[in-house]
């Protein structure tokens, strides 16, 4: 358990880096569904477009929806956009990167897909075999034979055994002609999501190079502040309910030490240093409003120090500060030093 428990602090450490792991995993599974993947076109007029374009375009919309899913940050993502305004701003450029980081990730598995269907030229083949200009690479003066006929017989080109229009056009002919044309397709899909990839990630931190930053850290910010968020919820709920089943047990010793003229035993030492750790929240109630709280007014993000407490009140109550307003720059360097 403990080996696990490593592993698990491990990733969530490198969270980034595991994503990023995902995403090569889901790309390299979806090339071997494809190679898996037993194609077999229906060979009629009305159904091979449909399958053809469904095979090459459902799929990679799956992987898509998965790469979000996978994607631990889709609820923060989601939390962050519904919750109340309260006392703490949203800053939409911070959303708007933390939207595209994660559909820059799912995106990589449906973009292999796509390669990979349109180098293999099936899906193309299928799709628009009826669309073979018979004028350029066949017998367009085959006679007697209407146009949904023509249609039906270059409609069965993906499935040789059934082919009967050799005399309109050769098998071998039409199906080079469109995996051809597949091919190109596929290779410049590749090199247009090569380019886009250069530019989102070199050319885009060049140009607005403040908002950039700025965005990175207020994301990281709120995916550690969500984190420690639930650890010190852990934390108190775990000292919450070791005072509760303690002071259980301890009304139950003193019931039973009353009923058999028994003394009861001493409260643990450690009940106070878990009850110490409640914060001041030791009631159902008072816990639920405290959530309720975080959700809908988030304390705004501005450090201030602490007043100090006098004999008749709180220091500084009523009177003029004693020293003049800081910039807000230099009282974070005031801390840094600190």
């Amino acid at each position: 358990m403990d080996k696990f428990r490593m592993i698990f602090q491990f990733l969530q450490s490198n969270q980034e880096s595991f994503m990023n792991g995902i995403c090569g995993i889901m790309a390299l599974a979806s090339a071997q569904m494809y190679s898996a993947f037993d194609f077999n076109c229906p060979c009629l007029p009305h159904y091979n477009l449909a399958y053809g374009l469904g095979i090459l375009l459902v799929p990679p919309f799956i992987l898509f929806l998965l790469g979000f899913v996978l994607n631990n940050n889709v609820s923060m993502l989601a939390e962050e956009w519904r919750r109340p305004q309260g006392q703490r701003g949203k800053d939409r450029a911070v959303l708007r990167y933390m939207f595209c980081s994660m559909a820059q990730r799912a995106m990589i598995a449906p973009a292999v897909w796509v390669s990979v269907t349109l180098l293999d030229g099936k899906c193309i083949t299928c799709a628009f075999c009826t669309s073979v200009p018979v004028e350029t690479l066949g017998n367009a003066s085959h006679p007697s034979l209407s146009q949904g006929e023509m249609k039906r017989v270059l409609a069965r080109i993906p499935c040789k055994d059934i082919y009967d229009g050799q005399e309109l056009i050769a098998n071998e002919v039409a199906i080079r002609y469109l995996r051809c044309i597949s091919q190109a397709l596929g290779w410049s899909f590749v090199l247009l999501m090569t380019t886009l990839a250069f530019l989102v990630r070199s050319l885009r931190p060049c140009f607005t190079q403040a908002a950039f930053l700025k965005s990175r850290y207020w994301s990281h910010y709120i995916d550690i502040e969500r984190k420690m968020f639930d650890e010190t919820c852990a934390e108190h709920a775990r000292s919450f309910a070791k005072v509760c089943i303690q002071q259980f047990f301890e009304g139950m010793g003193t019931d039973l030490a009353a009923a058999h003229c028994h003394p009861p035993r001493k409260a643990p030492a450690d009940a106070g240093e878990a009850a110490e750790k409640l914060l001041g929240i030791t009631d159902q109630g008072t816990m639920n409003m405290a959530l309720k709280s975080w959700h809908r007014c988030k304390p705004p993000l501005h450090l201030h120090p602490p007043a100090l407490p006098s004999g008749n009140g709180w220091a500084g109550e009523g009177q003029p500060p004693a020293h003049p307003a800081v910039p807000r720059r230099e009282t974070a360097a005031y801390y840094s030093r600190v």
